[in-house]
């Protein structure tokens, strides 16, 4: 049976494929419940593959969970899932409890492995996420694997309508406009984050974002 670690290098483990539950830690000297996360993480650091693999179980679903609502894509963020933990067994000792919990310290590396799956350097990234208009549905409407879920046919057909003419609008925009909206309103990153996910001063990202909402609802109400 290969190893934890080895099974993450050879794309072998899948999310929702165990479930398991870590027991509480007992309350610590100083009064505060100690993170039974952060346990596994530092024995993770020490190369406890057995910790590790407890790490993941107790965690991939929840993480999987967020790189799916971010990429709107079941394979994508499967990908994305792989990699955090990947990184996560590297760089196990750069986590400090003192500086925040363990699931925030695992939530933003998967956060950041998304942000960077669709960065604009990638040739794949975020124009062929955004290829579908059921991408740009509310999850109402969707599975859990990004497909069309059962609905009222006309319902389905309405938000199908609309999601057509704002994927059209959407592509009229200039591309930086166009990202900054998509990231900002379907990806829900705050305007901090756009600026730090685009390397770009705050106050030009909020422009690209005020300009891009004004042009996108010119365009829809000419198509209404």
């Amino acid at each position: 049976m290969k190893s934890s670690a080895a099974r993450l290098s050879t794309g072998k483990v899948e999310p929702g494929a165990t479930t398991g539950r870590v027991a509480p830690s007992p309350i610590g000297d100083s009064g505060r419940r100690a993170d039974p996360l952060a346990d596994l993480i530092a024995a993770s650091a020490r190369g406890d593959e057995r910790a590790f693999s407890r790490l993941y179980r107790a965690t991939s679903d929840a993480l999987f969970g967020l790189a799916l609502r971010m990429l709107k894509r079941r394979d994508w963020a499967e990908e994305v899932l792989q990699e955090s933990f990947v990184s996560v067994w590297r760089h196990a000792a750069r986590y400090d409890e003192s500086k925040g919990a363990a699931m925030t310290w695992l939530i933003r590396i998967v956060r950041n492995q998304a942000l960077d799956w669709i960065h604009p350097s990638r040739p794949d990234g975020f124009e062929r996420i955004h290829a579908r208009a059921a991408d740009l549905l509310g999850d109402d409407l969707l599975d859990g694997t990004g497909n069309f879920s059962a609905a009222d046919g006309a319902e389905l057909v309405e938000y199908s309508r609309r999601a057509e003419r704002i994927a059209a609008c959407l592509a009229a925009l200039d591309a930086r406009q166009r990202q900054s909206v998509v990231l900002v309103f379907f990806h829900g990153l705050s305007h901090g984050d756009l600026a730090r996910h685009l390397q770009q001063p705050l106050g030009t990202v909020k422009a690209w974002v005020r300009r891009g909402l004004a042009r996108l609802a010119s365009c829809l109400a000419g198509t209404t």
